[in-house]
């Protein structure tokens, strides 16, 4: 027996206040017509308006990502190390995780439209000083300020979907606007590191800058005015992972798998070239071939279960990792390497999907909490590989992923296991307290996250 729906769940019934809202906002998820201050988008521009947020966020996390097949040709051109080339992901990464809940809270009262504007203008200006860096020094403050556009528009465009679309396009729009993470993180840094090989890393950087500009273009044109319906405090961010036991969860399975995943990724020309023994030449294919992989395994991972989905990638890579560092030949690099991006690819999608389940009505709240995450561990992943590539061997760097990994896959399971448990004592509640769902269930019913009462 089911627990009656929570009130403005009812349909044609307003929900109340949002939880972490601090102005008067009678719904959390309101149709576009009753928007303030905007008439509904619908046809053509709405949709224009989600792809040209969509591009925002693919030029941003492939600007992040673009140095993961450049760290070798920038090392040699501007005289540092590998590890030490990684802090070009490192330190967006870093910056990003905490801009996302600074520019979630400070840009509270501003019009969504220009803070988007604004920001992605950021990132193409930054990628076009790292075009024409004369040194390390240069090019490491350019990608420090990649850092505070990615983290500032992803946790901000996240939950503008509701605003472009009719209602009942919004799960398809929301998808399309999230498509942009993955398909960056598989395409977007296998494109780049081509882009280096044609004509050369500072090529690469400017052609990201390039579409940086196209992109804010395509804002300018297609967004409407977008001002803000609620606002978020520092305060009430940490409220939600005291009180949600899922959101807590989801967040540090962030950290394992997002950590682990660059702890390796970061460093994956190094590893294909020195362990498997793949020509030089043939890296950025071979990268493309991961990048087709993980698209496939982004849409096989959508529709999917996100606990099971995330427990086969944590299990899978940890093995996959272990692998690619421990096993010779370029044939066996090459289907480790496919593998990994196929597993991978659901990542990001399955991540969302755990939090929107964990807190629906506190969609925003979360998704900004997971970004600041998502970004801190790249941060975290690509820094830990750096020191065990320096410190100990290439090797070392996979091998530390796949412990994460293992870690991510125990985490999963442990949460998912609580989860039926949660059910299975809530579902006893409701039927002590005569179905109604008010009775006096013991406080593990009274506690459960709203994805373990589903």
């Amino acid at each position: 027996m089911n627990a009656a729906p929570a009130p403005g769940n009812e349909p044609d019934v307003p929900e109340p206040k949002h939880p972490l809202s601090s102005d008067p906002e009678p719904d959390p998820d309101p149709d576009p017509a009753l928007v303030p201050g905007r008439p509904p988008a619908a046809g053509w521009r709405g949709w224009g308006a989600v792809g040209a947020v969509a591009l925002g966020i693919f030029c941003l996390i492939t600007s992040e990502l673009l140095p993961v097949g450049l760290l070798t040709p920038v090392g040699a051109d501007l005289g540092v190390s590998d590890g030490t080339a990684g802090l070009m992901v490192t330190v967006p990464g870093l910056v990003a995780g905490f801009c996302a809940p600074l520019v979630t809270v400070g840009a509270g009262r501003l019009d969504r439209r220009w803070v988007l504007v604004v920001l992605i203008a950021l990132m193409a200006v930054a990628n076009l000083v790292a075009a024409l860096a004369p040194g390390f020094g240069v090019l490491l403050a350019a990608r420090l300020l990649v850092g505070v556009s990615v983290g500032g528009f992803w946790a901000i465009a996240g939950g503008l979907a509701v605003r472009l679309v009719p209602a009942h396009h919004v799960g398809r729009a929301t998808a399309l606007v999230f498509g942009g993470v993955p398909t960056a993180s598989v395409l977007g840094v296998p494109a780049g590191t081509l882009l280096g090989e044609l004509g050369g890393w500072r090529f690469a950087f400017a052609a990201v800058g390039g579409l940086g500009l196209l992109t804010l273009a395509a804002l300018l044109l297609l967004l409407p005015p977008l001002p803000p319906t609620r606002t978020i405090t520092f305060a009430q961010l940490p409220a939600l992972l005291r009180r949600n036991r899922a959101v807590r969860a989801g967040v540090v399975v962030t950290f394992l798998l997002v950590t682990g995943q660059f702890a390796a990724y970061t460093f994956v020309r190094p590893i294909l070239q020195e362990v498997s023994g793949v020509n030089a030449a043939y890296v950025s294919t071979l990268l493309l071939g991961y990048g087709v992989a993980g698209v496939a395994g982004n849409f096989l991972a959508g529709a999917r279960d996100p606990y099971r989905t995330l427990f086969t990638v944590g299990a899978s890579l940890t093995v996959i990792l272990a692998l690619i560092a421990t096993v010779p030949g370029a044939l066996a690099g090459t289907v480790l390497l496919l593998a990994w991006g196929l597993v991978y690819g659901g990542v990001s999608v399955s991540l969302q999907s755990w939090m929107i389940k964990a807190a629906p009505q506190d969609a925003e709240a979360a998704s900004s909490l997971m970004v600041a995450m998502f970004n801190l561990a790249i941060a975290a992943g690509a820094l830990s590989g750096g020191l065990a590539v320096d410190g100990i061997s290439v090797p070392a760097a996979p091998l530390a992923g796949a412990v994460l990994m293992a870690l991510a896959a125990v985490t999963v399971r442990v949460t998912s296991t609580s989860r039926r448990a949660g059910r299975a004592v809530a579902a006893s509640a409701v039927s002590a307290g005569g179905g109604t769902g008010t009775g006096g269930g013991p406080a593990e019913a009274r506690d459960a996250s709203p994805a373990d009462r589903r």
